[in-house]
């Protein structure tokens, strides 16, 4: 499995919400590329960004940091939040970006998922934030009566690189991942599954990998920021 350290952006910052609220933001770093750079230099493999504002406001708003850390660092990155057409799609892979995450997109143009994925191979994922089984969008603020298994299994012959499942009332509050929805959903699809919300602690991540369901990897972002979880220890967990 692939441990992802998250780097969510807002207002410039990398700060991290509490179960998706934009005003229960907490800033751990006025410099997010000295930030990515701290956990490439740890041993991190992959970069997971989010661009907060942008999820809002449906198009990019943090492009300058993120434009930095691609420019500092050499790992692979994937980002997600507000990118919405082909354009942005095509923009961010032509700065370095490994690979694009499509949420909001995903339940309300799937066209444009299959048409990116088609283009991009393997440079497209798809992101499926839900609370209590049903998918939210726009930032989390709207909720859909889409069932997270339905959605993920309607992108099966797509040709997407990865779906990143997060549970909206485990993320930042430091309570354990729902392993269970993540098993559930890593079985019922062939497509690589990424963990994400709630991931605290070392046993999270040993809970995680022996879940029963082959997950590629899982995100995790307070946790290491506050020190729950070592880095360096917890790439040596998911290893091995």
């Amino acid at each position: 499995m692939i441990l992802y350290p998250a780097i969510d952006l807002k207002d410039g910052q990398a700060v991290r919400l509490y179960k998706g609220e934009m005003d229960q933001a907490t800033v751990f770093n006025d410099d997010p590329a000295a930030q990515a750079m701290e956990f490439v230099e740890a041993g991190c493999e992959w970069l997971h960004l989010v661009d907060l504002n942008g999820a809002f406001a449906g198009e990019p708003v943090n492009d300058a940091p993120v434009e930095a850390i691609l420019e500092r660092t050499k790992v692979p990155a994937q980002l997600g939040g507000g990118i919405r057409d082909m354009a942005t799609i095509e923009r961010w892979l032509s700065k370095g970006l490994a690979r694009v995450i499509l949420g909001t997109v995903a339940v309300e143009n799937p066209a444009l998922v299959r048409e990116a994925a088609r283009a991009f191979p393997g440079q497209v994922a798809v992101g499926i934030d839900a609370r209590n089984g049903r998918v939210a969008t726009k930032g989390w603020a709207e909720e859909t009566n889409v069932m997270v298994t339905d959605l993920a299994q309607s992108f099966e012959d797509a040709g997407v690189a990865a779906i990143i499942y997060t549970d909206i009332n485990r993320d930042g509050a430091m309570q354990g991942p729902n392993v269970e929805a993540t098993a559930a959903l890593g079985n019922a699809v062939s497509i690589p599954v990424i963990a994400s919300g709630g991931v605290s602690s070392i046993a999270d991540l040993k809970a995680l990998k022996t879940c029963g369901a082959p997950l590629n990897g899982a995100i995790s972002g307070r946790a290491l920021y506050d020190g729950a979880i070592d880095l360096k220890e917890a790439l040596t967990t998911l290893k091995f």
